[in-house]
C-alpha cells in the first residue's frame, strides 16, 4: 500500500475531521500537504495544518458554511481559504500550476492535477501529500527519499524554482539549517549564482526567512557556507566572516548556559555593533526589535549582571553578557526589585522640591544597586547620608556621595 502517515496529536484537533469530510476526502478530494505531512513523518511537533483540494475556492466556501465551519477568504485570488476550527485555523488551497512568476509574485490558474500542484511547489520535502482518511502518502518527486537523507532539493531545475521566486534562495538554505545533513550541490550552485536575485525582494520578507534560519539547529555552519558563498552580499553586506565567528562563539555560550536560541540576539552577533541600527532599519524591524538589536551590542560595562538586569531588564543584560562573553546564569529567573524609596522620603528629610530631590534620588538608587539591593532599613540610612550632604551643595557632590560605597550588584 506503500508509506502510511504516522499518527499524531494534530490528526486529532476539534473539528478537522468534520473540515476533511466536508471537503470530500473520503473520495479523494483533498489531502493533507506539506510541512504537517513532513515534520510528522521525522517526529517533530507540527504548528500549522494545510490541507490540498481539487474543489475551487468558490465551492470549498460554499462546503464549509454547508458544514457550519467559518471560513476566512484569506487569498482567495490564490485559492486559499482558511477554515477557523476551535484548536486553531487551517488554510485550505485549491491545486493550482503557476501561469506567470516574476521572482516575486505568481500568477496562478487552478487545476484538479495532484502532480501539477506539486510541481509547483519548492522542495521535494514539502511536496508530500497523505490522504486524511486512510493516511496513504503520495510522492510525486523523491521527498522521501530526500527526507530520510536530509537533503534539501529543488523540485525540477533549481534555476527555474529560484525565478519563480527570489525567496527561495534564502528558503533553501533555511529548510537546510533545519533538516539538512548533506547539502544539494546543484541547488548551492544555483543559490550562488542568483544571490542578486535578492535585491528584487522587499526587506521585510527577507528578514522574515533570516531571523528563522537564525535559530535553526544547523544555522552556524549554514551562515558560515553563506558567507563564503557571498549569498547575503547584495542585501546585507555588513555581514561577514568576523560576524559568523561572533554567531558561532555566541552560539556555544547559548548552549553551555542553557538559553534557547534568539533570533534577535544571534543577528546583534552576526551584524557589526555600529551597523546595528542601520540593518536594523534596512530590514524594517518593529521598533521593539531594533531597540534590542542595538542595546544588545552596547556592551556589558563594569556593571555586574545584576546591576546590568536592574539597568536594562533581564532580557536587555542576558543578550549583552552573552554577546560580551558574560555569564548570565546569575540572573536567569531573577526578578529586578524596585526602589523602596521615592521622592517624598527625601523631602521628609528636608530637601527642597525639584531638581536637588531628584538628584539626590538618582544617587541614593545607584548606592542602592552598588550594594546589592539592600533591604528598607539600609535604604533609609543611604537616603540620610545622601540627604546630609545635599542642601548647599552641587549635583557633582552628591554624585560624589553616591559612590562612597564599594561592591558592584
Amino acid at each position: 500500500m506503500g508509506l502510511i502517515l504516522p499518527d499524531a496529536a494534530w490528526r486529532h484537533r476539534e473539528g478537522l475531521a468534520a473540515l476533511a469530510a466536508a471537503l470530500g476526502a473520503e473520495s479523494g478530494e483533498a489531502r493533507f500537504v506539506g510541512g504537517a505531512v513532513r515534520d510528522t513523518l521525522l517526529g517533530l511537533d507540527v504548528a500549522d495544518v494545510d490541507i490540498a483540494t481539487r474543489h475551487p475556492p468558490e465551492e470549498v466556501l460554499a462546503r464549509l458554511r454547508a458544514a457550519a465551519i467559518r471560513a476566512v477568504p484569506t487569498g482567495l485570488a490564490h485559492g486559499t481559504i482558511t477554515a477557523v476550527l476551535p484548536d486553531g485555523p487551517v488554510e485550505v488551497t485549491t491545486l493550482r500550476r503557476d501561469v506567470a512568476t516574476d521572482g516575486r509574485h505568481a500568477e496562478v490558474a487552478f487545476t484538479d492535477d495532484w502532480r501539477e500542484d506539486a510541481a509547483r511547489r519548492d522542495f521535494t520535502m514539502n511536496a508530500l501529500y497523505a490522504d486524511p482518511v486512510t493516511g496513504r502518502i503520495d510522492d510525486y518527486f523523491g521527498g522521501l527519499a530526500d527526507l530520510t537523507a536530509g537533503r534539501v532539493r529543488f523540485i525540477g531545475s533549481a534555476l527555474q524554482r529560484i525565478a519563480e521566486d527570489h525567496l527561495r534562495i534564502l528558503r533553501f538554505f533555511r529548510f537546510h539549517a533545519r533538516f539538512g545533513t548533506a547539502i544539494d550541490a546543484e541547488g548551492l550552485d544555483a543559490c550562488t549564482a542568483r544571490a542578486n536575485d535578492l535585491m528584487a525582494l522587499s526587506r521585510e520578507r527577507i528578514a522574515s526567512e533570516l531571523l528563522k534560519l537564525l535559530v535553526a539547529p544547523g544555522a552556524v555552519a549554514v551562515i558560515a557556507l553563506m558567507v563564503e558563498r557571498g549569498i547575503l552580499a547584495a542585501v546585507l553586506p555588513e555581514i561577514d566572516r568576523a560576524g559568523a565567528d561572533r554567531l558561532a562563539a555566541l552560539a556555544a555560550r547559548e548552549a553551555a548556559a542553557g538559553i534557547t536560541a534568539d533570533p534577535i540576539r544571534r543577528l546583534a552577533a552576526l551584524v557589526p555593533p555600529a551597523a546595528a541600527e542601520p540593518v536594523g532599519a534596512r530590514l524594517k524591524l518593529s521598533n521593539a526589535h531594533r531597540k534590542r538589536l542595538i542595546a544588545a551590542t552596547a556592551g556589558s560595562g563594569d556593571e555586574g549582571p545584576h546591576a546590568l538586569a536592574y539597568r536594562h531588564g533581564v532580557e536587555g543584560a542576558v543578550d549583552r553578557l552573552l554577546l560580551a562573553g558574560g555569564d548570565p546564569a546569575p540572573i536567569l529567573g531573577w526578578t529586578p526589585p524596585r526602589l523602596p524609596i521615592g521622592g517624598g522620603a527625601l523631602v521628609a528629610r528636608g530637601l527642597g522640591r525639584g531638581p536637588d530631590v531628584a538628584a539626590a534620588l538618582r544617587a541614593v538608587e545607584t548606592r542602592w544597586i552598588a550594594e546589592g539591593f539592600p533591604d528598607d532599613q539600609r535604604v533609609a540610612v543611604i537616603a540620610d547620608e545622601i540627604a546630609g550632604v545635599v542642601n548647599g551643595r552641587d549635583a557633582r557632590s552628591i554624585a560624589n556621595a553616591a559612590s562612597d560605597s564599594s561592591g558592584r550588584a
